[in-house]
């Protein structure tokens, strides 16, 4: 063991024993307590899960976890322990990681832009990866941080099939006046980086970004740069049901690295999965604490048993300040599961959800059909590790939802056997499938009663 994680960071889930029943006795004392702080259950057995998927998917390539996706305290605990890297955008994030121990070597300061004083804190503290998409930050990294090692960005519009979210990074005719500018300024360039966007990205994406990247490698070569590292960004799957699954993209993904840089090219491969790694592995169980009945005239509106019709706004417990920051970085909000099963003759009601009173703007979900809820009943969401986080809460006092880590012993000991490799021999393979794969349904098992819409509803 590194000795990043112990027992005592997390509930160990014995056999028997889901995360289901940790989360229900939690809601059983908050409840007597008249709690309504929201919080979250975390399982770390489906990180442990995803992490082995992907070292099996994508043998050659590193992961390097973004911190600004999730930075609470068990994730990095957990992936500092599986061997990972880390993607940090600040100082505040480069921080956190070396806090725990983590070596420098194991950090990607991986902005494009990046405050000057924080170029000094990295180099104080050892971090020399980074990456750079332009001559200015070129410019504060030559006077700030010499020794730094840089990976050049290209952008959307060096990749035709990317997806056109990708702000950052170089077009492909400004790669050879960037490569002299740092060749000039004995700055040195490792490789290169790209990133295809988290979502709606079709498989032949990445095949086409690793040609392109070749073709830097190959400028960078020519001009004396000692390219040895390719950074494929993030982009893989968070959750099951999409249309691309990991083990279709990594086919396209290691057919491209074998034809473009094979093994025994000298290039080490690095990626930043982040929703890929926690997304599913986190509920966030919420309070409802306020509620409105807004009269509403539209013709198709619900009644109520006086004839009149009504909307209603429930005023949840935590908000888009908080776990619901999600929905700023353009996450789809997850359907609200109910922890109690409503009646069956309960009316449904034109329903919207927002966060705690006082905040208009806080908007949550809109246009969905719920049941009479009550104040003091709970919501859990589920698929919520990702950007549910924010940076300025885990580094304040504030009121924040709390989280609760849970792994099953299984996934504990596959940790310990395994420390992060995928199993090699078919015996390893077959001593952590099967023992495993009934531990690891945490995540589904915190699929608590759902909401069932009428026909027609979603």
């Amino acid at each position: 063991m590194n000795g990043y994680l112990n027992e005592s960071n997390f509930l160990m889930v014995e056999e028997g024993f889901t995360t289901r029943d940790l989360l229900e006795n939690l809601l059983g004392e908050l409840c007597q307590e008249s709690h309504q702080q929201a919080f979250f259950v975390a399982d770390l057995g489906d990180i442990v899960k995803k992490h082995l998927c992907f070292l099996k998917a994508l043998p050659r390539v590193k992961p390097y976890f973004p911190v600004k996706c999730n930075g609470s305290e068990g994730v990095i605990r957990l992936l500092a322990e599986l061997g990972a890297g880390f993607a940090c955008a600040n100082k505040a994030e480069i921080t956190r990681v070396q806090g725990i121990g983590v070596p420098p070597d194991r950090i990607f300061y991986s902005s494009p832009c990046k405050q000057v004083a924080h170029l000094r804190y990295a180099a104080t503290h050892g971090v020399r990866l980074m990456a750079f998409d332009n001559e200015v930050e070129l410019n504060k990294v030559a006077r700030s941080h010499p020794r730094a090692r840089m990976l050049l960005g290209i952008t959307a519009d060096s990749i035709p099939a990317a997806h056109p979210s990708m702000s950052f990074g170089t077009t492909l005719k400004s790669c050879q006046d960037l490569l002299q500018a740092a060749k000039d300024q004995a700055v040195e360039v490792a490789g290169i980086s790209f990133h295809l966007g988290s979502r709606g990205l079709e498989p032949q994406a990445w095949a086409q970004a690793v040609a392109t990247a070749q073709l830097v490698f190959d400028m960078g070569t020519e001009l004396g740069h000692h390219m040895n590292l390719l950074d494929i960004g993030g982009g893989f799957p968070a959750t099951e049901d999409t249309r691309a699954p990991l083990e279709e993209i990594a086919a396209g993904i290691n057919s491209a690295l074998d034809l473009y840089f094979p093994e025994g090219s000298g290039v080490d491969i690095i990626a930043r999965p982040g929703r890929y790694y926690v997304t599913s592995a986190f509920t966030l169980a919420v309070c409802i604490t306020a509620l409105e009945e807004i009269p509403v005239e539209q013709p198709g509106s619900d009644e109520d048993e006086g004839g009149s019709k009504k909307s209603l706004v429930y005023h949840l417990s935590d908000g888009i300040y908080g776990a619901f920051s999600c929905l700023l970085f353009d996450s789809p909000c997850p359907r609200p599961r109910l922890h109690k099963r409503p009646c069956p003759e309960q009316p449904w009601h034109s329903s919207s959800l927002r966060g705690p009173p006082g905040h208009g703007e806080d908007r949550i979900a809109d246009g969905l059909e719920l049941p009479q809820l009550h104040v003091g009943d709970w919501l859990l969401f589920g698929d919520m590790g990702a950007y549910t986080m924010p940076a300025s809460a885990l580094l304040t006092a504030g009121d924040q939802a709390r989280v609760t880590y849970a792994m099953s012993r299984m996934a504990w000991k596959a940790i310990q056997l395994f420390q992060g490799k995928p199993p090699q021999t078919e015996d390893e393979r077959e001593s952590l499938c099967t023992p495993l794969s009934c531990g690891w349904e945490m995540a589904e098992t915190l699929c608590v009663t759902p909401v069932f819409a009428p026909a027609g509803i979603i």
